[in-house]
């Protein structure tokens, strides 16, 4: 029976960490099929997150830091958006009076979700981690991902040999939770495929209520190709690094 509670109040705590997600995805697929008069799809969208975003931090559920992280990742997110747009990756193809270079500017959200689940639930579970490799190490690898992101449309795709170095860099790092005062601990790395899968899932859902589209994807909805895993697993790999560092350098504030 305890096992059963242990998971019960996990489940609960993921669950409140991804409300934001959800809210995202909940407003997509409402928007796709409730035509609002007077406004495009993507404005209303960006006016509903922007509420929910506000609603969230008046209410506690989000603190000051939380949001300032959320905001860097909106503005990463939205800078690999419309360099992968004018690339041809994916396209927005509806119009709105709140889209820059082709990428409506709730797409940012998409990425700033990530972050917001990462801070939730590094609070609600009281996280930690042991073996972290450092800034220096941990900061260039977070870099090299992000570049690859934009360089491998001119340049060989380093995704693989990046992944290996992940392995190697974050090998011995493992994250440290809690739940009900029971500590757990899971290998990071399995940690980042995890997300990454669940992401993927969720992109699957979002391209289905035309969120965005792939190229395959104009004339009729496909599932994402699986290989869209690696990348959610790198990227969620920059948020973890930019989320626990920022942890750390907290952490050392208030000792």
């Amino acid at each position: 029976m305890k096992p059963f509670i242990q998971l019960l109040h996990f489940g609960y705590h993921q669950a409140m960490s991804c409300i934001f997600p959800v809210a995202i995805f909940g407003t997509l697929a409402l928007s796709s099929v409730v035509k609002l008069p007077f406004i495009y799809r993507y404005d209303a969208v960006l006016l509903i997150l922007l509420a929910v975003q506000f609603l969230m931090y008046r209410s506690g559920l989000e603190t000051l830091d939380e949001i300032k992280v959320i905001c860097v990742f909106h503005i990463i997110g939205l800078m690999l958006e419309m360099y992968k747009v004018r690339m041809g990756s994916w396209s927005y193809p509806e119009p709105g009076f709140t889209k820059l270079f082709g990428v409506p500017l709730y797409s940012g959200f998409m990425y700033a979700s990530v972050a917001s689940y990462m801070c939730q639930v590094w609070r609600r579970l009281k996280m930690d981690m042991t073996g972290w490799p450092g800034l220096a190490y941990a900061g260039l690898l977070g870099g090299a991902i992000y570049l690859n992101f934009f360089t491998h449309h001119f340049l060989p795709d380093f995704r693989w040999w990046l992944t290996a170095l992940v392995l190697v860099v974050f090998w011995r790092t493992w994250i440290i939770y809690r739940v009900q005062n029971i500590t757990y601990r899971m290998p990071l790395t399995l940690a980042f495929f995890l997300v990454g899968f669940f992401i993927w899932l969720a992109e699957n859902i979002a391209t289905f209520f035309s969120a965005w589209k792939y190229p395959n994807q104009h004339e009729a909805w496909h599932l994402v190709s699986f290989s869209k895993i690696s990348s959610w697993f790198l990227l969620v790999i920059i948020s973890v690094i930019i989320v626990a560092q920022l942890k750390h350098v907290k952490a050392g504030r208030n000792t």
